[in-house]
């Protein structure tokens, strides 16, 4: 169970915050992948292969799979439990491990209609190998990026479904998503002021956060709340998001006999595609932190490298020098 949603404020300003809700701890840790790396789908001997055109920060699932990270041109992902995702039976298609396919994404597209034009055909077979807890693989992804422009992508009985548009910037978790639109259309109708959802269940987190996100401030706020010797960075309405997405979150531990989806929220992301700046926040560490990318080196050749977060790991402020060369983790075999 996770909130994902894009804000745009004044002067072309769009910022995509989500929270990562999930039932036990993921061991997330946050990767800087070069341009230039070889990659392949994970997937068997149908795999694709592909060199990446693009860098990218992303934040791990079990250092198996990319669950969320923004590219060097601005290009964010966000991957979201979805109960009703069915990927399809085997066919002749190529394939990808879904655990692998939000990396694709972000390593060859620059914006989000680029994706959309490229992956709207369905001619990539998606493969969903279980994780190592058993649980299954069923995830829909959302993209965003500088213009403002997202997409929803479903995989429904077999078959990719696509929603794109700006308009388009709140996802949650089941139901499928246009099923979400309905319930989100009733509750426009409501007077938020009077009365607005309250429960953790999708639906309900999907009309708050459509009002929040819309309420916050839209003018920009020139307070300085980051100041490094290589990057000064101007955006109070980086913080409003990240209080909407806090806003929305299920408190560590809490859980329900009869709702055994209901997770607790981990961890949430704030990605400034405008600036180009990620914030993290840990639900389980006192302190926030955040790291440019223009302090990161994409370079082709230059190494992968690796933020430890896992195991309690405490940063605050500017964490990009903290990140240390590593092996990159490898896509779970489906």
């Amino acid at each position: 169970m996770c909130t994902r949603a894009v804000y745009v404020g004044a002067n072309g300003l769009v910022i995509t915050g989500r929270s990562m809700d999930w039932a036990e701890d993921m061991h997330s840790n946050a990767w800087v992948f070069p341009r230039g790396m070889e990659r392949d789908g994970a997937s068997g001997p149908n795999t694709i292969r592909w060199t990446s055109r693009y860098g990218s920060l992303v934040f791990s699932a079990y250092d198996i799979g990319s669950a969320d990270g923004m590219n060097e041109k601005g290009l964010v992902m966000n991957g979201l439990y979805l109960a009703e995702s069915d990927y399809g039976p085997a066919d002749e298609r190529p394939t990808i491990s879904v655990l692998a396919f939000g990396q694709y994404v972000l390593d060859m597209f620059a914006t989000v209609e680029e994706a959309v034009a490229a992956l709207r055909g369905d001619e990539i077979r998606i493969v969903a190998p279980k994780l190592p807890n058993g649980r299954e693989t069923t995830v829909h992804m959302s993209l965003s990026d500088v213009s403002g422009d997202s997409a929803i992508f479903e995989f429904l009985d077999g078959r990719l479904t696509v929603h794109h548009g700006r308009q388009y910037r709140v996802m949650t978790n089941s139901p499928r998503y246009e099923e979400q639109l309905a319930i989100a259309a009733y509750w426009g109708r409501i007077n938020p002021l009077e009365f607005l959802p309250g429960s953790f269940n999708a639906a309900d987190r999907f009309a708050r956060v459509s009002y929040m996100i819309d309420a916050i401030p839209k003018a920009e706020d020139a307070r300085i709340i980051s100041a490094t010797p290589n990057h000064t960075y101007e955006n109070q309405a980086a913080a409003s998001v990240l209080s909407v997405m806090r806003s929305v979150g299920v408190p560590l531990g809490v859980t329900h006999p009869d709702k055994p989806n209901l997770a607790s929220s981990l961890w949430r992301t704030v990605h400034d595609h405008t600036r180009l700046v990620t914030f993290f926040d840990s639900a389980t560490t006192p302190n926030a932190f955040w790291v440019p990318l223009a302090d990161l080196d994409f370079s082709e050749g230059a190494p992968v490298k690796k933020l430890t977060i896992a195991g309690g790991r405490v940063y605050a402020g500017n964490a990009a020098s903290a990140f240390e060369p590593a092996e990159p983790f490898a896509f779970l075999q489906g």
